[in-house]
C-alpha cells in the first residue's frame, strides 16, 4: 500500500503528459485540416469574397475552445491558408501554452 501511494502521483503525472501529447498532435491534426478547408473555400469563391470564405471556412473545422487565428493571402496564383491554434494545456479551453501550432495549405485561384 505505501508502494502504490508513493507511485500513484508519479503514475499521474505520465498519464498527464501522455495526454497533453495527444492534445498537441490533435492541434496539429486541426491546424492542418482547417488550413486545407480554408484555402478550398477561398480558391471556388469570387475573387472579393474569397478571404472571408477562406477564414469562414477555417474556423468553422476548429471546434469551440480552440484559440486560432486564419490568414488566407494571395500568393501570385496561390491562395495560401495558414490557421495557427494555441496549445491548450490538457483540455481546449483551459489555459493556453505560449506556443502555436501552424497549419498551412495552398490552392490555385480558380476565378477568372
Amino acid at each position: 500500500m505505501v508502494e502504490f501511494a508513493g507511485l500513484f502521483p508519479l503514475i499521474l503525472v505520465v498519464f498527464a503528459a501522455i495526454w497533453q501529447c495527444i492534445v498537441i498532435g490533435y492541434g496539429f491534426y486541426l491546424a492542418g485540416s482547417a488550413a486545407d478547408r480554408g484555402a478550398r473555400a477561398a480558391a471556388g469563391a469570387s475573387a472579393g469574397a474569397a478571404e472571408a470564405a477562406c477564414e469562414t471556412a477555417a474556423l468553422e473545422f476548429v471546434p469551440g475552445g480552440w484559440d486560432a487565428s486564419v490568414s488566407c493571402p494571395l500568393d501570385g496564383d496561390l491562395r495560401r491558408a495558414t490557421v495557427e491554434l494555441s496549445v491548450p494545456v490538457l483540455f481546449p479551453g483551459a489555459f493556453n501554452l505560449p506556443v502555436t501550432i501552424p497549419g498551412t495549405a495552398a490552392t490555385t485561384e480558380e476565378g477568372p
